[in-house]
Parts: structure tokens; C-alpha cells; sequence
């Protein structure tokens, strides 16, 4: 033993010490910086993936054991088992399973930089405190870096849309550094336009400021991100107490009607955490649920409120990874009860400031949980398990006329998963290999609207140590900014 005891802040000058030689100087992030266009997203060409396992998602489309899929300019062009195209580069799809990219349906990449600081096991330095200590100091530059650093997360575990879930959104300016990251990084995705943690409950949503940037930004001339707003939580939340839970905004039917009406005014869906008491009653009787609503945390309904999210078209987005490490008494992941009830679900991360971006665990745990609490009674397949993180996905975020399944005529945004890696190999039932045994690490190719952004494991055109490196760079200094923590 050597007698030193470990600091968090020693850690943390160490790995900036080592990335010193990329942290050189540069010019402030200034707003038209972060409009600039996109600096080397690959082109979208014209290729073929041959020889691949495909698991299309789309019931008209057959799943094929070996089978080809064409591309050209960003659209699916054909499926089947074997494609004629000259013209065509070719991707070698033997030993891998083509799927459908990862559709991520709430994902809070605004603190993906908070990653050095938090502690699971560590109450003081949990999600929610130093998400509230930290968020309120974020620049737009701070935002920018740290949606890169969850794009590229994504993107290297085969997610390929995002549901940017800002519920720090400082400023108009925020919004926008985060939608250029979402465009930089070439990723799909809806950015959910929030309110600033720590902003007063009765305060309401900056309605011009998100009007602003739907007039900028929509619709997005490539056709790869829309605009929502998240919502704060109606009545009392049961998670992060105290001053952590009052940053996030518990808002009475009144406030959260005044927010939703101005959204609904400028055509945009919304979403909203149900953490804590289940709010559906309270929302149906004030007339405010309907197909724009996305709900998240599915825990605690009761059969009449999953029959109202039925007939309005609610969805529900359950975070399985995260969800599953809440009290017992906070309530259970309801996959079941609402696959029985016929209301829409869909899977995501949360975060990654204190959990892995791994769809594969995601569907995983979420199996391992319905087995132990329902088992057959509510049958879930593997498949359904995939059509969850795929299809359905794209479904609940509007957007299945062109994502989430292989079928031609839609944007060709497909995922290469190898099968001969050690925790894969040999593989059986591809469902089995995915849901049972896949890791991000399998993931060889990714492909988002025809772009090829990952190959044989590595970014074609992102410098992800720059990415890092940036990302820490801002971590270090919203902690000096803080004093805390040390």
C-alpha cells in the first residue's frame, strides 16, 4: 500500500494531464460556430450488403438466413436473397445479423459529460444531485460537447435515432448547440425542447423561444430531426428528493395545461416523466391526453388508466437498465400489463452519466424482469423484444414511414451485428443471439439515412479520442465553476 488515498479531483487532472496534447486552444464556441455545416459525414452511395442473417422487422418482408440488402442515395431499394447491382460497392454481410438501427425513445444527453462525477452506490453523489449542482452552470458549448459524446455512444452500440430528452434546456442557444450536435454526429432524432433544472414550478415553458427554434430548424431540410418538448412532472416525484427533484419542476394540472397548449400551438408531440404517483387520471379528466403524448417510467398504472392510454394512443417508454434499480415500492416495470392492454411501448436508455448506452442489456433485463414477474401468462417473444427497440420505437416517435424496419422505400438505416465474436460464437437463432448474448462490442457496422458512420468496428468519419477529450475538458470545468465535487 502505498498510503494515498483515491481523489476524485487527482483522477480527474490525471486524464486531462494525458489529453493535454488535444486540448490545444481555440476560439470561444460562438453561435454561428455551432450552425457551421457538418465538417466529413461520409456520402450516401450505392451499396449492397450480401450474405447477411436478415431480420427485417416488417411482417410483408420475409427474415432471411442469407439474403441481400440494396442501398442507394439513403433508400432501401430491395431486400431478397440475392441482389443483382453492378453498380454497387459491396458489404460483407457473412457471419453478421442485419437489423433495423436501434431506435433510443428517451435519452438525457445533455449530461452525458457528468460521467466522472456520478456514484451509484454514493446517495451525495447520485444521478439527480449532481445533475441539479451541475446543469444550472451548463454553457451551450457544454451542451453541444456532451450530446457528441452520447451521439457517438449511440451510434457504437447500433442505436441510430435518439429521442434527445433536454430537460436542462438553458436557452433558445442550448437547443441549438444540441440540435447541431444531432446533425454533426449524422444521427436521426427528435430533440425534446425542456425548461432549466432549478427553473420556479410556476414559471412557464419559454413557448418563444422553442417557436424560435421550430422556425430555424423545422422541418430539417435532410429529413433527420423534428422537435417535441419534454414536459415536468405532474404532482410529487418519489425519485431524487429534495432540492434534486424540485430542479426537475412538479407542476399542477393547470401548469402543465398552459405548457402542453403552447406546444400543442405549434404542432409539436410531447412527452413527460410519470415518476411517482401515476398521474393518467389526473390528465385524462383535464381532457389532455391523445396520440402526441409520450409517457416515461411505466411503474405504477392501474388497469383502468392503461385502458385510457389505449384509447387515446399514449405511449409508454420504459428504461429497464435504470428503472430496475428503483425500491421495490416505487412500483414494477409494466412491460406486461401493458402489451396486454394493447398500449404502445418502446425502450430506451435514460442516461449514461451513471449506465451503459447497451440497447441489447436494455431488452435483456426488460426480459429477465417480465419472466420473473408474469412468465407465460403475457407471452413475450424475443422477437417482440427486438420489434420493441426497433419498429415500435420508430412507431411511438412518428416517424415508421421511414425508420425502424428493412423495407424498401424507407431510409437505410441498418446495423450489422457480428456473430463471431467469443460471447456470440457459435450462434443459433439469431433472436437468441441478440437478445441473449449481444454486446455493443458486436456491433460492426452502422448505418444511419445511407451513411456509413461505423465499419468493422470503428468510426468512418468522427475522431472520437477529439470527442472525449472535449467532453472531459468541459466536465473538468463545470466542476472547477461548482467547487464541487472534490
Amino acid at each position: 500500500m502505498t498510503g494515498r488515498t483515491f481523489s476524485r479531483r487527482r483522477m480527474l487532472q490525471s486524464t486531462a494531464a494525458l489529453a493535454a496534447a488535444a486540448l490545444a486552444p481555440r476560439t470561444v464556441f460562438a453561435q454561428q460556430a455551432v450552425r457551421a455545416p457538418a465538417a466529413s459525414l461520409p456520402a450516401r452511395g450505392e451499396f449492397l450488403i450480401r450474405g447477411a442473417i436478415v431480420l427485417s422487422m416488417d411482417a410483408a418482408v420475409p427474415d432471411l438466413v442469407a439474403g441481400d440488402v440494396h442501398v442507394r442515395d439513403g433508400s432501401i431499394v430491395a431486400v431478397a436473397q440475392k441482389i443483382q447491382a453492378a453498380a454497387a460497392q459491396v458489404i460483407d454481410g457473412a457471419g453478421m445479423i442485419c437489423i433495423p438501427g436501434f431506435v433510443d425513445t428517451h435519452f438525457h444527453m445533455w449530461n452525458a459529460l457528468f460521467r466522472p462525477f456520478v456514484r451509484a452506490d454514493v446517495p451525495a453523489l447520485g444521478y439527480f444531485p449532481v445533475t441539479a449542482r451541475l446543469g444550472p452552470l451548463m454553457r451551450p458549448e457544454d451542451s453541444y460537447r456532451s450530446v457528441r459524446l452520447a451521439a457517438t455512444d449511440a451510434i457504437a452500440a447500433g442505436i441510430t435515432t435518439v429521442h434527445n430528452w433536454s430537460h436542462n434546456t438553458r436557452s433558445p442557444e442550448h437547443a441549438e448547440a444540441e440540435l447541431s450536435a444531432m446533425r454533426d454526429m449524422g444521427i436521426r432524432g427528435r430533440l425534446a425542447y425542456g425548461t432549466p433544472v432549478g427553473m420556479a414550478d410556476d414559471a412557464p415553458m419559454d413557448l418563444a423561444g422553442l417557436a424560435r427554434i421550430k422556425k430555424s430548424w423545422m422541418p430539417d431540410k435532410d429529413g433527420l430531426l423534428t422537435l417535441g418538448i419534454c414536459s415536468r412532472n405532474l404532482g410529487a416525484l418519489t425519485i431524487g428528493g429534495g432540492a434534486a427533484a424540485t430542479s426537475r419542476g412538479v407542476l399542477t394540472v393547470e401548469q402543465i395545461k398552459r405548457d402542453w397548449d403552447g406546444a400543442r400551438a405549434l404542432g409539436l408531440p410531447i412527452t413527460m416523466h410519470t415518476s411517482g404517483a401515476s398521474p393518467i387520471t389526473d390528465l385524462e379528466r383535464a381532457a389532455l391526453l391523445g396520440p402526441d403524448v409520450q409517457l416515461v417510467h411505466p411503474l405504477l398504472t392501474t388497469p383502468e388508466e392503461r385502458a385510457i392510454l389505449k384509447a387515446r394512443g399514449v405511449s409508454y417508454s420504459t428504461s429497464p437498465q435504470l428503472e430496475s434499480r428503483r425500491a421495490a415500492q416505487l412500483g414494477v416495470i409494466q412491460l406486461g400489463e401493458l402489451l396486454e392492454a394493447g398500449v404502445k411501448v418502446s425502450l430506451s436508455t435514460d442516461h449514461i452519466a451513471s449506465a451503459s448506452c447497451d440497447p441489447f442489456s436494455a431488452m435483456r433485463t426488460l426480459f429477465a424482469l417480465h419472466s420473473h414477474r408474469i412468465g407465460a401468462r403475457v407471452p413475450l417473444t424475443l422477437k417482440r423484444l427486438l420489434q420493441l427497440a426497433t419498429i415500435d420505437g420508430a412507431v411511438d416517435l412518428g416517424i415508421a414511414d421511414r425508420a425502424g424496419s428493412i423495407t424498401p422505400g424507407k431510409r437505410a438505416d441498418l446495423v450489422l451485428v457480428r456473430t463471431s465474436d467469443t460471447n456470440m460464437a457459435p450462434a443459433g437463432d439469431p433472436y437468441e443471439a441478440l437478445v441473449s448474448f449481444g454486446l455493443p462490442s458486436n456491433v460492426d457496422t452502422v448505418i444511419i439515412d445511407g451513411r456509413v458512420l461505423r465499419r468493422a468496428g470503428r468510426f468512418t468519419a468522427f475522431d472520437h479520442a477529439r470527442i472525449v477529450a472535449d467532453a472531459r475538458e468541459a466536465a473538468v470545468a463545470l466542476r472547477n465553476k461548482a467547487g464541487w465535487p472534490t
